[in-house]
């Protein structure tokens, strides 16, 4: 199947900086739109940004200017630069990838999730 593993999540004063990074493997034959999402306890999970494999951006409007999305096809990886973070930023981020696999000859489109990454802002 396929796995998407997050890593750069931490601890980061409000008003500074984190990069965070997904990494798809597995089965893969492509991936069209990689987004990242978030879930602060409490609270519903919610779309942070989403790209297509051609480029497309899409944020939540509570983060555009501070966050870029970005992805490396060759690398089925996508990224979250997050500038100027903010207490509320402050959740566990979670990588969404929409792939197309193929095994034994046979393709399959299905949406995976991966187990999240920690972001914590201190004021």
């Amino acid at each position: 199947q396929v796995q998407l593993v997050e890593s750069g999540g931490g601890l980061v004063q409000a008003g500074g900086s984190l990069r965070l990074s997904c990494a798809a493997s597995g089965s893969i034959f492509s991936i069209s739109t990689m987004g990242w999402y978030r879930q602060a306890p409490g609270n519903k999970r919610e779309l942070v940004a989403a790209i297509t494999r051609g480029g497309s951006t899409n944020y939540a409007d509570s983060v555009k200017g501070r966050f870029t999305i970005s992805r490396d096809n060759a690398k089925n990886t996508v990224y979250l630069q997050m500038n100027s973070l903010k207490p509320e930023d402050a959740a566990v981020y979670y990588c969404n990838a929409e792939v197309m696999t193929v095994l034994g000859g046979q393709f399959k489109r299905g949406e995976y999730w991966g187990e999240g990454t920690l972001v914590t802002v201190s004021s």
